[in-house]
C-alpha cells in the first residue's frame, strides 16, 4: 500500500469524526472511504497512538467511534482540531512572504497553533507534509523590499497620502507622483499597490518592488464608497487594463483537456468541437496579457477574433522565427531590437 493512501485516508477519517454528532462505526467508516474494516480499526489504532482524542462508546448496539476536540478548550478561540492542523499544514503557502511582515506574524500564529496539538500528532502532520507538499514559482524576494511593503500597508491602512519614485518597465524611466494608496494586492507571486494617482488622476496599479523611495506624507484621504477591487479589475486577464475586447481562440485536441480544467477568466465560454479542439470565448481588458498567455501554447492554439489581436500574435511569432535564423541575439548588431521593432507594453 502506498503510504499516501494511507495518510490520505487517516485525514479524511480524522475529517469525518470531526464532523459527525454521533460518531461512525467502522463499517460506516468503511463505506465511505471504499476500504475493508480491518483497514479502518488499523487506521484508528494508527491515530490513537499519534496522539489523537479518538474513542469508541456503545450506542444501540453498534461501538461509534468520536474525536473529542479537546483543542477548543486549550485555547480562547473557536477553532477545531483539524481547523488548527490545517492551519499548521498549510505553512507551505506562505513561504512566498518570507522575510516579510506578513511572514513573521504568520509564523508566530503557527508556532502558537503547534503548541497545542501533541508531539506525536507533529510526528503524524511531518509524514504527511512528506506527501503532500506545496511550491509556488515563480516569486520574488520580498525579504529586499520589506521596508517599501510595510511603509505602504501603513499608509493605506491609515489612509496617508505618499510619494512615490516610481520605475516603469515598459518605459525604463523613473517618475515621482503622489498616490492614495487604496488597496495592497498580492497577485500571482507578486505585490501591488492599488491607488488614485494624482498624476494620472485615476486608479492605477503599481508593482511594489518597482517602488525606488516612498515618503509619507502628512495628507490624509478617503477610499471612494464605491470602490470595489473586484470590479476595478473587471475583464482583466491578469494585471493590466484596458477597454474589454471580446476574444475567441481556437485551441488543438492536444491541449483542449488543459484548457477545459481550468478557469482562466470569469467570462470564459468553452465549445467544444467534434474533432476534440475547442473555441475559448472571453471578454478581456486589452489584449496584451491574452497574448503572452495564448504564445505560451505554440502552434496548439490559433487566435480567430479579433483581427487586431490575431495581428499582433503573428508579429511576435515572425520575429521571434527571425530571432532563429541568423546568429545568436549576443551576436547581433547592437542596433537588433531597436524601438521601432518592439511593440512597447502599457505602463502600470
Amino acid at each position: 500500500m502506498a503510504r499516501g493512501d494511507q495518510l490520505g485516508r487517516q485525514w479524511r477519517i480524522i475529517q469525518t469524526l470531526i464532523s459527525s454528532r454521533r460518531g461512525k462505526s467502522a463499517s460506516e467508516l468503511a463505506q465511505e472511504l471504499e476500504c475493508n474494516p480491518r483497514t479502518v480499526y488499523r487506521d484508528l489504532e494508527a491515530l490513537q497512538v499519534a496522539g489523537f482524542p479518538i474513542y469508541t462508546e456503545r450506542v444501540d448496539g453498534k461501538n461509534l467511534w468520536s474525536l473529542l476536540d479537546t483543542v477548543k478548550h486549550q485555547m480562547p478561540v473557536p477553532f477545531s482540531l483539524t481547523e488548527l492542523m490545517a492551519l499548521y499544514f498549510g505553512r507551505d503557502m506562505l513561504k512566498v512572504f518570507k522575510d516579510t511582515a506578513f511572514y513573521e506574524s504568520l509564523e508566530s500564529l503557527l508556532q502558537k497553533v503547534k503548541t497545542t496539538l501533541p508531539p506525536e500528532s507533529i510526528k503524524y502532520l511531518a509524514n504527511v507534509e512528506q506527501t503532500l507538499q506545496l511550491s509556488i514559482k515563480p516569486y520574488k524576494d520580498y525579504g529586499r523590499f520589506k521596508e517599501i511593503l510595510n511603509r505602504v500597508t501603513d499608509a493605506a491602512l491609515n489612509h496617508r497620502t505618499i510619494e512615490i519614485v516610481y520605475y516603469t518597465m515598459s518605459r525604463k524611466k523613473e517618475t515621482r507622483r503622489k498616490v492614495d494608496p487604496y488597496r495592497v494586492w498580492f497577485f500571482d507571486g507578486t505585490f501591488y499597490l492599488i491607488g488614485l494617482c494624482h498624476m494620472r488622476n485615476e486608479v492605477r496599479i503599481f508593482a511594489l518592488d518597482r517602488i525606488k523611495m516612498l515618503h509619507q506624507t502628512k495628507e490624509t484621504f478617503k477610499v471612494p464608497e464605491d470602490f470595489n477591487l473586484d470590479d476595478f479589475m473587471g475583464s482583466s486577464f491578469g494585471v493590466y487594463q484596458g477597454p474589454p475586447i471580446p476574444i475567441k481562440v481556437w485551441f488543438h485536441p492536444d491541449v483542449a483537456g488543459y484548457i477545459k480544467e481550468k478557469i482562466w477568466h470569469e467570462s470564459q465560454k468553452i465549445h467544444q468541437r467534434d474533432n476534440g479542439s475547442i473555441i475559448f470565448e472571453a471578454e478581456v481588458a486589452g489584449t496584451d496579457e491574452i497574448r503572452f498567455w495564448i504564445m505560451t501554447w505554440g502552434s496548439k492554439a490559433e487566435v480567430l477574433e479579433p483581427e487586431s489581436l490575431r495581428e499582433e500574435v503573428r508579429f511576435e511569432a515572425e520575429r521571434m522565427a527571425r530571432l532563429y535564423e541568423g546568429p545568436i541575439v549576443a551576436e547581433k548588431s547592437p542596433a537588433y531590437g531597436k524601438a521601432e521593432d518592439v511593440r512597447d507594453l502599457p505602463s502600470f
